[in-house]
């Protein structure tokens, strides 16, 4: 059966059962807990989706439309195959919640009884995080009108007097208009990375090429959908060391009319001292990428391997606009393959997988990321179906990575985790003004 005979019936079916749904179901007692758990992160003032779902007003003109994106599975956005992995944070609606939806939708969307409706959720400040100490970047950056931008750094002094461990991070951009992601490095005492940039001033890419041995890490990122990052999983957190500094890399686009935008990381500090530390890789990189013209199901395979024992966390898969799916399968040292992540890849929502269990990674484990691209004129986001694709920055280029948060022990050296397969893999990447050679010694 194709999936879209799969999906038919499943839209004819939960059609059925909402329309002769008891009429009792209403916004206040059935819809907004559903909403509130699944989808205001997102649907609320100052966040990346485009109206509110905050209260009956906000979410009466979209009933709908809220119908049609949940039956489809559109909404709340979740890619992840349901038959590899499972994730603690996974925002899959159950067969009950679409269907309460789809009957509220059918008769007529009433608002029911106020009392009935259930606390409404305390955001702070229009954060999902309450963080202990906020980083904003010292500047505007002005972003013009049109034209192609490249990625910016901004570094900001902060010089920390102490030893830092941090239990969650989350990157609030400063105008989501125009930043399409963007990402909080660590920059630790002695880094040669922009030692001679003045603080305040935004840089381009290409003058500010990252180095070996700086040992660079993500505090926090941004990615439209990512919300905050946590980094406790059983006593773990991410290390800060003494002195260092932060810098802000923000990927900005035109969107018609000069903007400004001055971008923000908030932390929240662990409480006691973890006994692990949680450091995020760009995972296996495949930047010496080739996709043909015309080619819908391209297939990029890429490859580092564990120096450490570590444990597995997180998975955030990163390609561009012609990214179509990605798989993460381990390898071990036995030889037993197994596959623990799968799933669709929508660049308009790039979302990060929190593991429900931690995965061992043994020393000698081959991590492996098989992605396929779409470049053909079926891809409704594609700029240029004839036109051959290669690693780049920019939306219309392509990239082939994903970030991973590993636990380790604190006497490994982060830098030295990973060793990437293929020859001057690394030289390539930050010679294009790519990743970071962190993790991938």
């Amino acid at each position: 059966m194709t999936r879209l005979c799969v999906l038919t019936m499943a839209v004819f079916r939960l059609a059925v059962a909402g329309t002769a749904a008891s009429p009792s179901v209403t916004f206040q007692k059935d819809v907004l807990p559903i909403l509130q758990k699944n989808c205001q992160t997102c649907h609320r003032p100052g966040e990346v989706a485009p109206f509110s779902l905050m209260s009956y007003a906000d979410a009466r003109p979209w009933a709908k439309a809220i119908k049609v994106a949940v039956v489809s599975q559109q909404m709340p956005p979740w890619f992840a195959d349901p038959k590899v992995g499972h994730f603690s944070n996974e925002r899959r609606l159950t067969e009950t919640q679409i269907a309460t939806l789809v009957s509220w939708a059918n008769n007529g969307a009433p608002e029911g009884d106020p009392k009935d409706a259930p606390a409404p959720l305390k955001f702070v400040d229009g954060w999902n995080i309450k963080p202990d100490l906020q980083i904003e970047m010292p500047a505007e950056f002005h972003v013009p009108a049109t034209g192609t931008i490249d990625y910016q750094y901004m570094l900001v002094k902060t010089n920390f007097p102490q030893d830092m461990w941090v239990s969650a991070a989350e990157m609030r951009p400063g105008n989501s208009k125009v930043v399409h992601h963007g990402e909080a490095w660590i920059r630790p005492p002695g880094a040669k990375w922009m030692a001679d940039a003045t603080p305040g001033v935004s840089y381009p890419s290409q003058q500010m090429k990252r180095g070996p041995g700086d040992g660079l890490e993500i505090l926090g990122k941004f990615n439209p959908g990512l919300g905050d990052q946590t980094f406790d999983f059983g006593s773990s957190a991410k290390f800060v060391p003494k002195g260092s500094d932060i810098v802000f890399e923000i990927h900005y686009t035109s969107v018609g009319t000069p903007q400004t935008s001055k971008s923000v990381v908030g932390l929240v500090l662990a409480k006691n001292l973890p006994k692990l530390r949680y450091v995020t890789s760009y995972g296996p990189i495949g930047n010496n990428l080739v996709i043909e013209p015309n080619d819908d199901n391209g297939e990029v395979v890429s490859e580092m391997t564990a120096q450490f024992d570590s444990k597995l966390v997180y998975i955030q898969p990163h390609m561009h606009v012609r990214g179509k799916d990605y798989e993460v399968r381990l390898v071990y040292p036995t030889g037993e393959t197994q596959t623990v992540f799968r799933g669709r890849f929508d660049f308009n929502w790039q979302l990060g997988y929190d593991l429900e269990k931690q995965l061992t990674i043994p020393k000698g484990t081959k991590v492996q990321g098989i992605a396929h691209y779409d470049n053909s004129a079926n891809n409704k986001w594609n700029p240029d179906p004839a036109k051959e694709v290669v690693w780049g920055l920019q939306n219309w280029e392509e990239m082939q990575n994903c970030f991973m948060g590993f636990l380790i022990d604190s006497s490994v050296d982060p830098e030295k985790l990973f060793k990437a397969s293929g020859p001057s893999v690394l030289q390539r990447v930050i010679g294009r003004g790519g990743p970071t050679q962190a993790f991938l010694q």
